[in-house]
């Protein structure tokens, strides 16, 4: 089975996360075996993860290495398909996953970022704030790209939507020429949204953006038992899925 790695955001825990998500029901129907890392109050009083500091922006150190222990930990206990390994996250656990997928590239094989923050961002609080005020500068290309989707509210106030250009450029920097098409998603009762596909030249998938239009700083879709949830979005949760079950690692 595929393996999903669940990353919160700030003041949520990993209970909460899967209400507002739906994802385990989601999961359940596609056959995912998925996992919530819950951050502590102890590590960041907001239960934050912390992808602002540099301690928490390299392989095999801090809180990546703790989630890769954790997904390959799963996978050692369960029939997952080691092949089929992905990571997503809401908010600071969306900037967290855009972080994972960067510095574990051989590990995961698609990541979902979802009102989230590129890879490298920021390197301190007082940087992490201005880009989520305003996405900042440009970010550094990761020398090998992850196959990514990404949702972001186009009236989020809490983090600034250039972010998602920003994972959006990471994720297909790698690609000299990304062919990109654009798709209008009318929502019918539901928010409409605007679908961006970048591709290679070779057509194989490498981005998949979501811009969804009137939604604020929530999970679109999302269960209101759950905490930043917007129940009348495209269902990210649905796509997600549907975009990792699309990418495995090839070879």
């Amino acid at each position: 089975m595929p393996l999903l790695v669940m990353l919160h955001g700030c003041t949520q825990h990993a209970d909460d996360f899967a209400a507002g998500t739906r994802m385990n029901a989601l999961a359940e129907r596609r056959g995912f075996v998925v996992a919530y890392p819950e951050q502590t109050s102890q590590a960041n009083p907001s239960r934050c993860w912390n992808w602002f500091e540099p301690t928490n922006q390299r392989r095999d150190r801090g809180e990546p290495s703790l989630i890769a222990d954790i997904a390959r930990t799963v996978t050692a206990s369960v029939n997952v398909d080691p092949s089929r390994i992905h990571v997503a996250g809401m908010s600071a656990g969306g900037a967290m996953a855009a972080t994972v997928g960067a510095v574990y590239p051989d590990l995961f094989a698609a990541i979902g970022v979802h009102s989230g923050l590129a890879h490298g961002a920021a390197a301190d609080l007082s940087s992490a704030l201005q880009a989520m005020k305003s996405a900042g500068a440009g970010v550094t290309p990761t020398d090998r790209g992850v196959p990514t989707i990404v949702f972001h509210g186009d009236r989020d106030r809490t983090v600034h939507r250039g972010n998602a250009e920003q994972v959006l450029r990471q994720a297909t920097a790698h690609v000299p020429h990304p062919l990109l098409t654009v798709h209008e998603c009318a929502g019918g009762t539901k928010r409409d949204a605007t679908r961006y596909v970048y591709r290679a030249p070779d057509g194989r998938t490498l981005a998949e953006g979501w811009s969804i239009h009137g939604l604020g700083h929530a999970w679109s879709g999302g269960d209101p038992a759950g905490s930043y949830t917007d129940p009348s979005g495209p269902d990210a949760s649905a796509e997600m899925l549907r975009f990792f079950d699309e990418h495995g690692h090839r070879g």
